[in-house]
């Protein structure tokens, strides 16, 4: 099995607080909102929201991923959650780790700092390219600006 790692930071005029809420506590109403052509459901298959809870995002395309959350904090904003089963395991990967904290911004504006580590367990002696991680990287500051855009659109979210 490899391994690769990386972080990424990304500061927002959002606060924490509603970036944290949107993404993480009510993603399973709020993301097929803001991505209708992307996500179809959101189901719980087991838990409450705390460690342990294992939950299934169905595309619109039929396909699916099994999400188990890994550690939650919502005092600090902290969220931790690893992919085990599903179409962005790609039959390359044995599971992918995310950990997310959102902090404020220490010039005090009201915006946030995001900061991700994400983990991919690579099978056997598959290699990912830097162009598949930068694409990945893409990817995920595309989605983040797009929540962040759909938020300050819907102050009421």
């Amino acid at each position: 099995m490899g391994f690769v790692t990386y972080e990424m930071e990304l500061i927002s005029i959002v606060s924490p607080t509603k970036l944290f809420s949107a993404i993480v506590l009510e993603a399973g109403d709020f993301l097929p909102k803001i991505f209708p052509q992307l996500i179809a459901s959101f189901i719980t298959i087991e838990g409450d929201g705390g460690p342990g809870t294992i939950k299934q995002i169905n595309y619109v395309d039929g396909k699916y991923v099994k999400e188990r959350t890994d550690a939650i904090d919502k005092e600090n904003f902290m969220y931790a959650y690893s992919v085990i089963e599903g179409e962005a395991l790609m039959n390359k990967f044995e599971k992918l780790c995310y950990e997310y904290k959102f902090e404020g911004r220490p010039d005090g504006d009201g915006g946030s700092i995001c900061r991700s580590n994400i983990k991919y367990y690579t099978i056997g002696n598959t290699e990912m390219k830097q162009e598949e991680i930068d694409a990945r990287k893409e990817k995920s500051l595309e989605m983040f600006r797009a929540i962040e855009a759909y938020l300050l659109a819907n102050p009421e979210s």
